[in-house]
Protein backbone atom coordinates (compact mmCIF):
# COMPACT_ATOMS: atom_id res chain seq x y z
CA UNK A 1 0.00 0.00 0.00
CA UNK A 2 3.00 2.44 0.81
CA UNK A 3 4.52 1.44 -2.60
CA UNK A 4 1.55 2.38 -4.45
CA UNK A 5 0.97 5.72 -2.69
CA UNK A 6 4.52 6.66 -2.90
CA UNK A 7 4.15 5.65 -6.49
CA UNK A 8 0.99 7.52 -7.37
CA UNK A 9 3.43 10.41 -5.36
CA UNK A 10 6.01 10.31 -8.24
CA UNK A 11 2.99 10.03 -10.76
CA UNK A 12 1.35 13.57 -9.87
CA UNK A 13 4.82 15.27 -9.69
CA UNK A 14 5.97 13.89 -12.77
CA UNK A 15 2.60 15.03 -14.40
CA UNK A 16 2.87 18.78 -12.75
CA UNK A 17 6.70 19.18 -13.96
CA UNK A 18 6.22 17.98 -17.28
CA UNK A 19 2.77 19.55 -17.51
CA UNK A 20 4.40 23.14 -17.11
CA UNK A 21 7.43 22.27 -18.98
CA UNK A 22 4.89 21.71 -21.91
CA UNK A 23 2.60 24.62 -21.07
CA UNK A 24 5.46 26.98 -21.24
CA UNK A 25 6.98 25.37 -24.50
CA UNK A 26 3.70 25.21 -26.26
CA UNK A 27 2.24 28.29 -25.18
CA UNK A 28 4.42 30.81 -23.92
CA UNK A 29 7.36 30.42 -26.86
CA UNK A 30 5.18 29.51 -29.67
CA UNK A 31 1.91 31.52 -29.60
CA UNK A 32 2.97 34.98 -29.78
CA UNK A 33 5.23 33.98 -32.87
CA UNK A 34 2.44 31.75 -34.63
CA UNK A 35 4.97 28.75 -34.58
CA UNK A 36 2.88 25.65 -35.85
CA UNK A 37 3.67 22.76 -33.15
CA UNK A 38 3.89 19.13 -32.77
CA UNK A 39 1.13 16.65 -31.31
CA UNK A 40 -2.69 17.37 -30.29
CA UNK A 41 -1.06 20.26 -28.75
CA UNK A 42 -0.30 21.40 -33.23
CA UNK A 43 -3.80 20.81 -33.49
CA UNK A 44 -5.26 22.65 -30.74
CA UNK A 45 -3.18 25.51 -31.28
CA UNK A 46 -4.45 25.60 -34.53
CA UNK A 47 -8.01 26.04 -33.52
CA UNK A 48 -6.35 28.55 -30.70
CA UNK A 49 -5.24 30.67 -33.60
CA UNK A 50 -8.37 30.33 -35.66
CA UNK A 51 -11.12 30.14 -33.62
CA UNK A 52 -9.77 31.31 -29.91
CA UNK A 53 -10.37 28.49 -28.40
CA UNK A 54 -8.32 27.73 -25.02
CA UNK A 55 -5.25 25.13 -26.26
CA UNK A 56 -6.01 22.55 -22.65
CA UNK A 57 -9.76 22.34 -24.05
CA UNK A 58 -9.31 21.54 -27.22
CA UNK A 59 -6.48 19.08 -26.19
CA UNK A 60 -8.76 17.13 -24.30
CA UNK A 61 -11.94 16.89 -26.42
CA UNK A 62 -9.65 15.89 -29.54
CA UNK A 63 -8.13 13.29 -27.18
CA UNK A 64 -11.09 11.22 -26.37
CA UNK A 65 -11.59 9.11 -29.62
CA UNK A 66 -7.97 8.63 -30.19
CA UNK A 67 -7.70 7.27 -26.23
CA UNK A 68 -10.45 4.76 -26.85
CA UNK A 69 -9.50 3.73 -30.24
CA UNK A 70 -6.53 2.87 -28.49
CA UNK A 71 -7.38 1.40 -25.29
CA UNK A 72 -7.43 -2.44 -26.08
CA UNK A 73 -3.45 -1.83 -27.52
CA UNK A 74 -1.83 -0.18 -24.93
CA UNK A 75 -3.59 -1.25 -21.59
CA UNK A 76 -6.09 -0.26 -18.79
CA UNK A 77 -2.93 1.18 -16.40
CA UNK A 78 -1.40 3.40 -19.43
CA UNK A 79 -4.63 4.24 -20.63
CA UNK A 80 -5.76 5.95 -16.85
CA UNK A 81 -2.51 7.30 -16.32
CA UNK A 82 -2.81 9.41 -19.37
CA UNK A 83 -6.24 10.38 -19.06
CA UNK A 84 -4.86 12.08 -15.11
CA UNK A 85 -1.85 13.56 -17.47
CA UNK A 86 -4.43 14.57 -20.53
CA UNK A 87 -6.16 16.41 -17.15
CA UNK A 88 -3.29 17.74 -15.25
CA UNK A 89 -1.50 19.30 -18.33
CA UNK A 90 -4.46 20.51 -20.55
CA UNK A 91 -5.71 22.26 -16.68
CA UNK A 92 -2.21 24.10 -16.59
CA UNK A 93 -1.72 24.81 -20.50
CA UNK A 94 -5.30 26.97 -20.01
CA UNK A 95 -4.77 28.47 -16.36
CA UNK A 96 -1.00 28.93 -15.49
CA UNK A 97 0.91 29.56 -18.94
CA UNK A 98 -1.56 32.23 -19.56
CA UNK A 99 -0.30 34.00 -16.27
CA UNK A 100 3.31 34.50 -17.77
CA UNK A 101 4.26 36.65 -20.48
CA UNK A 102 4.26 35.40 -24.27
CA UNK A 103 7.83 35.07 -25.56
CA UNK A 104 8.26 37.81 -27.90
CA UNK A 105 12.44 37.78 -28.57
CA UNK A 106 14.57 36.51 -31.06
CA UNK A 107 12.41 33.85 -33.67
CA UNK A 108 15.28 30.77 -33.13
CA UNK A 109 15.56 31.15 -29.69
CA UNK A 110 11.83 30.77 -28.76
CA UNK A 111 11.99 27.73 -31.20
CA UNK A 112 14.97 26.56 -29.04
CA UNK A 113 13.26 27.00 -26.20
CA UNK A 114 9.96 25.14 -27.51
CA UNK A 115 11.63 22.13 -28.50
CA UNK A 116 13.79 21.76 -25.29
CA UNK A 117 11.07 22.27 -22.55
CA UNK A 118 8.31 20.89 -24.38
CA UNK A 119 11.20 17.40 -24.91
CA UNK A 120 11.77 17.64 -20.64
CA UNK A 121 8.32 17.79 -20.34
CA UNK A 122 7.43 14.33 -22.40
CA UNK A 123 10.52 12.58 -21.35
CA UNK A 124 9.41 13.14 -17.88
CA UNK A 125 5.88 11.88 -18.34
CA UNK A 126 6.91 9.02 -20.51
CA UNK A 127 9.18 8.14 -18.12
CA UNK A 128 6.65 7.19 -15.46
CA UNK A 129 4.84 4.99 -18.12
CA UNK A 130 2.14 7.59 -19.04
CA UNK A 131 1.38 10.18 -22.01
CA UNK A 132 -0.37 13.18 -22.82
CA UNK A 133 -2.53 11.52 -25.09
CA UNK A 134 -3.31 12.16 -29.09
CA UNK A 135 -0.37 10.77 -31.00
CA UNK A 136 0.92 10.04 -27.62
CA UNK A 137 -1.03 6.96 -28.20
CA UNK A 138 -0.42 6.42 -31.81
CA UNK A 139 3.38 6.76 -30.72
CA UNK A 140 3.40 4.02 -28.15
CA UNK A 141 1.02 2.15 -30.49
CA UNK A 142 3.95 2.20 -32.87
CA UNK A 143 6.54 1.59 -30.47
CA UNK A 144 4.87 -1.85 -29.43
CA UNK A 145 4.60 -2.69 -32.69
CA UNK A 146 8.03 -1.56 -33.88
CA UNK A 147 10.13 -1.54 -30.52
CA UNK A 148 13.51 -0.87 -32.00
CA UNK A 149 12.49 2.04 -33.16
CA UNK A 150 12.74 5.49 -30.56
CA UNK A 151 10.30 7.40 -29.23
CA UNK A 152 11.98 10.36 -31.05
CA UNK A 153 12.34 9.01 -34.25
CA UNK A 154 8.48 8.03 -34.31
CA UNK A 155 7.25 11.26 -32.90
CA UNK A 156 9.59 13.47 -35.27
CA UNK A 157 8.03 11.60 -38.50
CA UNK A 158 4.33 11.89 -37.14
CA UNK A 159 4.73 15.60 -36.14
CA UNK A 160 6.22 16.31 -39.30
CA UNK A 161 2.67 15.91 -41.07
CA UNK A 162 1.29 18.02 -38.58
CA UNK A 163 3.51 21.06 -38.31
CA UNK A 164 2.96 21.42 -42.03
CA UNK A 165 -0.73 21.25 -41.42
CA UNK A 166 -0.25 23.85 -38.75
CA UNK A 167 1.79 26.27 -41.16
CA UNK A 168 -0.78 26.04 -43.66
CA UNK A 169 -3.83 26.86 -41.30
CA UNK A 170 -2.59 29.75 -39.25
CA UNK A 171 0.71 31.83 -41.13
CA UNK A 172 1.06 30.24 -44.50
CA UNK A 173 4.93 31.33 -44.57
CA UNK A 174 7.88 28.87 -44.87
CA UNK A 175 9.86 30.60 -42.51
CA UNK A 176 7.44 29.26 -40.06
CA UNK A 177 7.53 25.56 -41.35
CA UNK A 178 11.14 25.62 -40.75
CA UNK A 179 11.27 26.83 -36.74
CA UNK A 180 8.18 24.30 -36.62
CA UNK A 181 10.70 21.46 -37.88
CA UNK A 182 13.46 22.69 -35.73
CA UNK A 183 11.27 22.75 -32.85
CA UNK A 184 10.26 19.07 -33.93
CA UNK A 185 13.85 17.80 -33.90
CA UNK A 186 15.12 19.93 -30.63
CA UNK A 187 12.32 18.44 -29.03
CA UNK A 188 12.50 14.61 -30.10
CA UNK A 189 16.25 14.63 -29.56
CA UNK A 190 15.67 15.87 -25.74
CA UNK A 191 12.68 13.60 -25.10
CA UNK A 192 15.58 10.56 -26.10
CA UNK A 193 18.23 12.20 -24.41
CA UNK A 194 15.68 12.30 -21.09
CA UNK A 195 14.72 8.99 -21.43
CA UNK A 196 18.15 7.02 -22.62
CA UNK A 197 20.34 9.99 -22.45
CA UNK A 198 21.73 8.88 -18.82
CA UNK A 199 22.33 4.83 -19.97
CA UNK A 200 22.95 5.08 -23.80
CA UNK A 201 26.05 3.93 -25.75
CA UNK A 202 27.82 1.91 -27.55
CA UNK A 203 27.89 -1.77 -28.77
CA UNK A 204 30.22 -3.09 -31.04
CA UNK A 205 30.82 -6.65 -32.97
CA UNK A 206 34.87 -7.40 -33.62
CA UNK A 207 34.99 -9.81 -35.74
CA UNK A 208 38.75 -11.45 -35.51
CA UNK A 209 41.37 -14.03 -35.40
CA UNK A 210 42.93 -12.96 -32.07
CA UNK A 211 39.28 -12.73 -29.80
CA UNK A 212 40.71 -13.78 -26.62
CA UNK A 213 43.50 -12.01 -26.79
CA UNK A 214 41.30 -8.45 -27.37
CA UNK A 215 38.59 -8.95 -25.10
CA UNK A 216 41.64 -9.09 -22.39
CA UNK A 217 42.87 -5.64 -23.54
CA UNK A 218 39.03 -4.08 -23.52
CA UNK A 219 39.14 -5.49 -20.11
CA UNK A 220 42.52 -3.88 -19.00
CA UNK A 221 41.74 -0.56 -20.92
CA UNK A 222 38.45 0.09 -19.99
CA UNK A 223 37.47 -1.96 -17.44
CA UNK A 224 34.54 -3.58 -19.75
CA UNK A 225 33.50 -7.53 -20.02
CA UNK A 226 32.86 -8.95 -23.09
CA UNK A 227 31.27 -11.75 -24.17
CA UNK A 228 32.56 -14.65 -27.34
CA UNK A 229 30.00 -15.34 -29.92
CA UNK A 230 30.67 -18.47 -31.85
CA UNK A 231 30.33 -17.76 -35.63
CA UNK A 232 31.74 -19.43 -38.99
CA UNK A 233 32.57 -17.31 -41.78
CA UNK A 234 30.07 -18.19 -44.89
CA UNK A 235 32.69 -18.15 -47.72
CA UNK A 236 35.92 -19.48 -45.87
CA UNK A 237 33.75 -21.40 -43.26
CA UNK A 238 36.39 -20.72 -41.05
CA UNK A 239 34.96 -21.24 -36.97
CA UNK A 240 35.93 -17.58 -35.11
CA UNK A 241 35.13 -15.77 -31.76
CA UNK A 242 33.22 -12.96 -32.47
CA UNK A 243 33.80 -10.37 -29.88
CA UNK A 244 30.52 -8.46 -28.68
CA UNK A 245 31.21 -5.34 -25.67
CA UNK A 246 28.80 -2.38 -24.99
CA UNK A 247 31.01 0.28 -23.71
CA UNK A 248 29.95 4.15 -23.14
CA UNK A 249 30.42 6.82 -26.19
CA UNK A 250 33.94 8.13 -24.81
CA UNK A 251 35.11 4.24 -24.28
CA UNK A 252 34.23 3.21 -27.85
CA UNK A 253 37.18 5.16 -29.24
CA UNK A 254 39.84 3.84 -27.41
CA UNK A 255 38.36 0.50 -27.64
CA UNK A 256 38.58 0.52 -31.90
CA UNK A 257 41.96 2.31 -31.73
CA UNK A 258 43.52 -1.04 -29.42
CA UNK A 259 41.75 -3.73 -31.53
CA UNK A 260 43.31 -2.16 -34.53
CA UNK A 261 46.70 -2.03 -32.80
CA UNK A 262 46.18 -5.97 -31.88
CA UNK A 263 44.86 -6.87 -34.79
CA UNK A 264 44.53 -4.57 -37.93
CA UNK A 265 42.46 -7.19 -40.33
CA UNK A 266 40.09 -7.13 -37.29
CA UNK A 267 36.49 -6.38 -38.63
CA UNK A 268 34.52 -4.25 -36.49
CA UNK A 269 30.89 -3.23 -36.53
CA UNK A 270 29.96 -0.10 -34.15
CA UNK A 271 26.34 0.36 -33.31
CA UNK A 272 24.02 2.98 -31.57
CA UNK A 273 22.82 1.58 -28.08
CA UNK A 274 19.76 3.61 -26.41
CA UNK A 275 19.69 1.88 -23.58
CA UNK A 276 22.66 -0.76 -21.30
CA UNK A 277 20.86 -2.05 -18.63
CA UNK A 278 22.98 -4.59 -16.13
CA UNK A 279 26.36 -4.83 -14.19
CA UNK A 280 28.54 -1.66 -15.09
CA UNK A 281 25.68 0.68 -16.35
CA UNK A 282 22.21 1.38 -15.63
CA UNK A 283 20.55 -0.64 -12.28
CA UNK A 284 16.94 -1.59 -13.16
Amino acid sequence: MKNKVSGLGLDLLADIAGGLLIGFGTYNFTVALEFPMVGISGIALIFYHLFNIPIGISSMVLNVPIALLCYKFLGRRFFFNSIRTIIITSVIIDTISPMFPLFTGDRMLAAICAGVLSGFGYGIIYMRNSSTGGTDFVIMSVKKLKPHLTIGRISFALEALIIIAGTLAVSRQIENLIYGMIISFIMSTVMDKVMYGLSAGKMTLIVTRKAEEVAEKINEETDRGCTFIKAQGSYSEEEMDVVMCACSNKQMFAIRSLVKEIDPGAFIIIMESNEVVGEGFKKE
